[in-house]
């Protein structure tokens, strides 16, 4: 029931939800979501959908990846999920400690590579025009008055 709730909210044709609205809550456009649940089946056989013993169908893979980028975008403890997505706390752990390997072994040449002087340039450029100098150093390190800080 609960992967039809979710089919029928956001990845059917006519879902309740628009792409706006799925954009807003998932944290990223569907086609990304839907280009993220392919890649990550084709390596990990945990997301795709088994039977249990008896024979029922377990866990969606839209299920178990919604579940994952639920606790990431919003911080969501896995204790809470059980009640819109029905995975238990330790089902909803598991999954993301698989989809995070996951994506790792994806998409690590793509995305996860040390940046060149190109990168950098280009990443404290944005970060200096939206007022951050410096970001590419320590968090700590960075050179901000704050009035406020704990000392001593």
């Amino acid at each position: 029931m609960a992967h039809a709730n979710l089919m029928n909210n956001y990845f059917n044709p006519n879902s309740v939800y628009t792409e706006e609205d799925y954009r807003r809550r998932f944290r990223m456009r569907r086609y990304v979501f839907e280009r993220l649940l392919y890649d990550v089946q084709q390596i990990n056989p945990y997301f795709r959908q088994k039977r249990d013993r008896a024979g029922r169908p377990g866990f969606s893979p839209h299920q178990k990846v919604t579940v994952a980028l639920q606790m990431v975008a919003y911080g969501s403890p896995a204790d809470s999920i059980n009640e819109t997505h029905c995975l238990f706390e330790s089902t909803c752990l598991y999954t993301l400690e698989q989809l995070c390997d996951t994506i790792v072994q994806v998409y690590k040449d793509e995305c996860l590579y040390k940046p060149n002087q190109e990168d950098l340039n280009r990443l404290i450029r944005k970060a200096e025009d939206r007022g951050f100098p410096g970001m590419i150093r320590l968090l700590d390190c960075m050179h901000w008055d704050w009035k406020n800080y704990p000392t001593g």
